[in-house]
């Protein structure tokens, strides 16, 4: 690889992206919860329960298909992976993430906890199904890159400035490769048997 060489573009699976998210979010949401359940709160520990469920099935099924118009067109255009592109691991890009939203993600804890005081244990549950949701959305690029037998990468320079975002409006196209490429699976898993990370 040539110092300087300006054709050379590190590139992130999209769903790893996508995925990063979700277990700090399921499990800081399942802890909120948990903690919650055990306050009486305004409403009472049955009404936040059941608003809790509502809010954790409508929080999944939002964040699972939003912009999902926007991942097929960007995933149907994608270009060949080039021979001076990057792949990027699925740690680093995992890593990158949660590094840049790890204050965000203590406040939501922080949040969802004070909600509790509330609503018992409802902003626990929101913050796990906006968790559940990332997972199901990264199970739904899994089974397109499967049907398509391709993975779908983004140019690390196009993510947002907290490496996330990777259908957003500064992203003007996907790259593919082989199945095979890299150490993560359709939909963002670990190849290796633990997948739980």
């Amino acid at each position: 690889m040539a110092r300087g060489d300006r054709r050379v573009q590190g590139l992130a699976r999209v769903a790893v992206v996508v995925r990063a998210g979700a277990a700090p979010m399921w499990w800081f949401g399942v802890l909120a919860a948990g903690v919650g359940v055990l306050l009486p709160g305004i409403t009472g520990r049955r009404i936040g329960v059941m608003a809790g469920a509502a809010l954790f099935i409508v929080a999944a099924a939002v964040v699972s298909y939003a912009r999902r118009k926007r991942y097929t067109a960007l995933a149907r255009g994608a270009a060949r992976a080039g021979k001076h592109d990057v792949l990027q691991d699925r740690a680093v890009t995992t890593r990158n993430w949660r590094r840049a939203h790890r204050w965000w993600l203590v406040l939501a804890l922080a949040l969802a906890l004070a909600s509790s005081f509330a609503v018992p244990a409802a902003g626990g549950m929101l913050l796990a199904g906006a968790g559940a949701g990332l997972r199901l959305k990264a199970a739904w690029l899994g089974r397109r890159e499967r049907a398509d037998d391709v993975l779908l990468w983004i140019r690390v320079d196009w993510l947002d400035k907290r490496h996330g975002a990777p259908a957003g409006k500064p992203v003007k196209g996907y790259r593919s490769t082989g199945i095979a490429a890299g150490d993560a699976t359709p939909g963002g898993a670990r190849r290796r048997s633990d997948v739980f990370a």
